[in-house]
């Protein structure tokens, strides 16, 4: 077990889940093509049985605690965070029949559109700028529970508005339109961002990259998490590698 995940241990509150490499999970896949295969595929890309764990312990928590709106963040940026949250929204989607909503507010460095393959326009900065219902900022995606409200064209005018009072009044629109929200949010050495959206929610999920995330970086974001009255709900160590079993390795 890695360091990253002795820490959050000692901290006596999270979870800490696995998720191998991105490449290896989903070899060639949009997260579309993933949650659609995911349970034919599942016996046979251990990549999905990894995000169907992150599902099951972080929105299956019995009774009222379970939460329903969690940002996802990272200590840095490179460890797949988007990937982990555009994949966990994907399969929970495809699992359940609630309303999912994935929210782009990275506006750093916008990317969840990328990866469902749909054009950057008219998302959360639009929203943030606009008067308009959140529902109009809303694009479906393959599954008939899954959306997406993209990072948009006006980042750049909407970036200080992510810490506003108009960010939590557009949290709690999503709150009361979809069954789950999903958030992604910068880097947090890069910016106060995912603290401020990270209290609005139900709790936040940490993600680490294997290998790289420093034990100190985390501790330190993990307890700025906690002082800004987000709880952290668990860590995700994505990009791990698995060494080859032998017995696999000998019919190679």
């Amino acid at each position: 077990m890695s360091r990253n995940f002795e820490l959050l241990q000692k901290l006596g509150k999270e979870q800490d889940i696995v998720v191998p490499s991105a490449k290896d999970a989903f070899p060639q896949a949009s997260p579309i093509a993933a949650a659609s295969a995911a349970q034919a595929a599942a016996a046979d890309n251990p990549g999905i049985e990894e995000i169907n764990g992150v599902v099951h312990q972080i929105f299956l928590v019995p009774g009222a605690a379970a939460p329903r709106t969690v940002v996802f963040a990272s200590p840095e940026q490179g460890s797949g965070c988007s990937w982990v949250c555009a994949h966990v929204a994907d399969v929970l989607a495809a699992r359940f029949a609630g309303s999912v909503c994935l929210v782009d507010a990275n506006l750093r460095n916008p990317s969840l559109h990328s990866q469902f393959g749909i054009e950057n326009h008219r998302g959360i900065s639009e929203a943030l700028l606009q008067p308009d219902p959140i529902r109009t900022f809303v694009r479906p995606l393959g599954l008939p529970n899954l959306w997406l409200i993209s990072g948009g064209s006006s980042a750049e005018a909407a970036q200080g508005f992510l810490a506003s009072d108009r960010m939590r009044l557009r949290m709690t629109e999503l709150k009361a339109e979809f069954d789950f929200v999903l958030v992604d949010t910068p880097a947090m050495n890069a910016s106060n961002e995912a603290f401020s959206i990270g209290s609005l929610a139900d709790g936040v999920v940490v993600v680490l990259k294997a290998n790289a995330s420093r034990k100190q970086t985390a501790r330190q974001a993990i307890e700025q998490l906690q002082g800004g009255k987000a709880r952290v709900l668990g860590a995700v160590l994505n990009q791990r590698t698995f060494p080859i079993p032998e017995s696999i390795y000998k019919r190679l």
